[in-house]
């Protein structure tokens, strides 16, 4: 690759955009991880915290007053308490941060959907960290008709679903960025999957990782070299 520093693609996607399943497939084509419920294994197994403590609070806002008060000196980017109330939403956001953190550092290219995983490595400003930080979006009635094929649902349980989810999601950034999830000027490229198929929508995000100095071959190719070392004797 010729841009040497570790690659870190987020993606930031409406409900029914096809976001998450672009990133997987993206991910398994580039022969590098996807990490999107796979994060809160692995925040269980570091923190010793049940996985089903960080699976109700995955992905949705805390209720803490004080907390948005003291937002000024970032508290969701403090080290994780180890007592007093470990489980608290904010706590377990600060656990889940240290993990996105150590992924980036650890990993010479992953996709990483959702959690604030951009709002987050922004702020952590790593030099050998190469961020691009994604939102997939589309139009309702495309993102009604996937919701319905993928969930087997009927139009008015895929609505609902749309925005009961788009909601936890916009509420989550709020709380813990700060900042309007819908804000386009918090990502480095938006992507409208209205008019395209999720292929298509996969060789854009090729198209602009050029762009930044990376070529997939040589992604794929670094990351299958890395692993086939590890698994020799």
């Amino acid at each position: 690759m010729t841009n040497k520093n570790n690659l870190v693609i987020t993606i930031g996607r409406q409900y029914g955009s096809g976001g998450r399943i672009t990133g997987k497939n993206l991910a398994k084509e580039l022969g590098i991880h996807f990490y999107d419920e796979e994060i809160l294994k692995l925040t269980s197994e570091k923190s010793a915290i049940g996985e089903t403590f960080f699976r109700l609070a995955d992905e949705k806002a805390g209720n803490n007053i004080l907390y948005k008060i003291l937002d000024h000196v970032k508290p969701q980017l403090r080290k994780p308490s180890l007592d007093g109330n470990m489980v608290s939403p904010e706590n377990l956001f600060r656990f889940q941060s240290e993990v996105i953190r150590s992924l980036a550092e650890e990993e010479s290219a992953c996709i990483i959907a959702g959690r604030c995983a951009d709002y987050i490595l922004s702020e952590a400003e790593m030099e050998n960290v190469t961020l691009v930080r994604l939102f997939v979006y589309a139009d309702m009635p495309t993102r009604i008709q996937r919701v319905m094929e993928v969930d087997k649902v009927d139009v008015k349980e895929a609505v609902r679903r749309i925005k009961k989810i788009d909601k936890e999601r916009k509420d989550y950034y709020f709380y813990y960025a700060g900042k309007d999830w819908m804000d386009m000027t918090n990502y480095d490229l938006a992507i409208n999957t209205s008019e395209i198929d999720l292929e298509q929508t996969a060789e854009v995000i090729k198209d602009y990782l050029r762009l930044k100095g990376y070529q997939p071959e040589e992604i794929a190719g670094s990351e299958k070299s890395e692993e086939e070392k590890e698994s020799k004797p």
